[in-house]
């Protein structure tokens, strides 16, 4: 911000009422918002995905590079951009292809569910803000997509952490009605999740978008139950039945849960198929997460006895921002294994200075350039979510009742 506009907005606030004043505040913290992202992502402020090298296209496809260059060779697949060198450099929708090539002769390149395996929704939860919710949510979403599913991304937060990581500043890009509010709402407005989804820069990944109207579902629930209507089905089934409509467009959705247990984290629960409950690894956020966890049993076991489907493939605890050399933290995660066993993930997403710097530049981990930062910190942060993300990735295979 200039300083001339700093200086007429600290004027305007000498004389402002509070509610003025945070107005004030929102109004130019967004107008600047705005600029900053038409600067990252100019002329045409929309995010794009990085190319992939040959080795890396290579090892998300699961084949070897030396494979890879021999169908370049001959003249299979699609053709590669040449970086410096004369390196090949693949698109992620290039990837696919290759991997609906090799599909032909074996089905397997191609890990989207089939025949009667069902649609996996994961919901990302804790109601604790800081615990990695939206981190894990968007590195397990796009990493599922790099492998090869179809993934939909759903964002539940009104705060939209998710959205603006995919490009999407909620108060210019998000209208009205087109966050899941839209399918899930109790009125005429309600409009099919179809035309709520949007596609994103990474192929096989989509997004519902969110915002602030979200709160609306939060307010009309209430008033929905004390009227005693129930014509319109119950409000714990709404979630699960939008997402019933684009069931067979999809293999995996994943849902960032706002960091509170209300009516919308509940219906995300009823809706899900798995749960990933994020923990950071201090004694406050764990005593935190106990009382999260009477709540949500409380709640969950009324929402039972009332006929909702609570049969979840899995559950686990992930540990989030986990610093190794940290003594007490890793005091905090044998006490937490010690405690709930083989429901602790195995691996631990590491507290790294690689995510925050992508975070800088509204990237993650799988989209930022290897040069754009300390190669080992790079490496250390990708080799963390990939063992996080892939220990989540068998769980997935496993509900659909196969190995690996």
């Amino acid at each position: 911000m200039s300083t001339v506009t700093e200086n007429s907005a600290q004027q305007r606030n000498v004389n402002s009422s509070i509610d003025e004043l945070i107005d004030e505040h929102a109004r130019v913290l967004s107008s600047q918002l705005h600029t900053l992202r038409s600067r990252l992502f100019s002329p045409a402020t929309e995010k794009e995905l990085r190319l992939f090298s040959s080795p890396e296209a290579a090892r998300l496809i699961g084949v070897t590079d030396a494979y890879l260059r021999q169908l370049a060779r001959a003249g299979e697949g699609p053709e590669a951009e040449r970086g410096p060198g004369g390196r090949r450099l693949y698109s992620l929708p290039q990837i696919n292809q290759i991997r609906r090539l090799l599909s032909q002769h074996k089905p397997a390149y191609l890990p989207g569910r089939t025949g009667q395996e069902h649609l996996q929704v994961i919901a990302v939860t804790n109601f604790k803000g800081g615990s990695g919710k939206t981190t894990v949510s968007v590195h397990l979403a796009q990493y599922l997509a790099m492998r090869g599913f179809r993934v939909l991304a759903v964002d539940l937060d009104p705060q939209a952490s998710l959205s603006a990581l995919f490009g999407y500043q909620p108060e210019f890009d998000i209208r009205p009605n087109e966050t899941l509010y839209g399918a899930i709402r109790y009125d005429d407005q309600r409009r099919p999740l179809r035309d709520i989804i949007r596609s994103t820069y990474f192929d096989g990944l989509d997004l519902v978008p969110a915002n602030l109207e979200l709160h609306e579902y939060e307010h009309e629930t209430p008033l929905m139950l004390t009227s005693g209507d129930r014509s319109d089905g119950l409000f714990f089934a709404r979630v699960a039945q939008a997402l019933g409509t684009v069931d067979q467009d999809y293999d995996v959705v994943v849902i960032d849960c706002p960091p509170q247990l209300g009516f919308l984290t509940l219906g995300a629960l009823c809706a899900a198929t798995g749960v990933l409950i994020t923990i950071h690894p201090q004694m406050l956020d764990v005593a935190s997460m106990s009382q999260f966890l009477q709540m949500t049993a409380g709640l969950l076991g009324v929402v039972r006895r009332a006929g909702g489907n609570l049969e979840y493939d899995f559950l686990r605890y992930c540990i989030t921002r986990f610093e190794p050399n940290d003594g007490p933290q890793a005091q905090v995660v044998g006490f937490l294994r010690n405690l709930f066993g083989d429901q602790v993930l195995t691996q631990t997403a590491l507290k790294t200075t690689a995510v925050t710097e992508a975070g800088l530049r509204k990237q993650t981990i799988y989209e930022i350039s290897r040069d754009q930062i300390n190669r080992q910190t790079y490496e250390r942060a990708l080799e963390s979510f990939d063992l996080v993300n892939g220990e989540i990735e068998s769980l997935i295979r496993a509900s659909w009742r196969r190995a690996g």
